[in-house]
C-alpha cells in the first residue's frame, strides 16, 4: 500500500509530461501537413 504514495504522483507527473509534449508538438507545427511527408517518401 505504501508504494501507491510513490506511484500515483509519478503517474500524474508522467501524464503532465505527455500532455505537454503533445501540446508542444501541435503548436510547433509537427502535424500541419502529414500527407506531404508520406508523398515525399514515395517520390524518392
Amino acid at each position: 500500500m505504501d508504494i501507491l504514495y510513490l506511484l500515483v504522483p509519478l503517474s500524474v507527473v508522467l501524464v503532465f509530461f505527455i500532455i505537454g509534449g503533445i501540446w508542444w508538438a501541435i503548436h510547433k507545427g509537427q502535424f500541419d501537413d502529414i500527407e506531404q511527408e508520406g508523398e515525399r517518401i514515395l517520390k524518392d
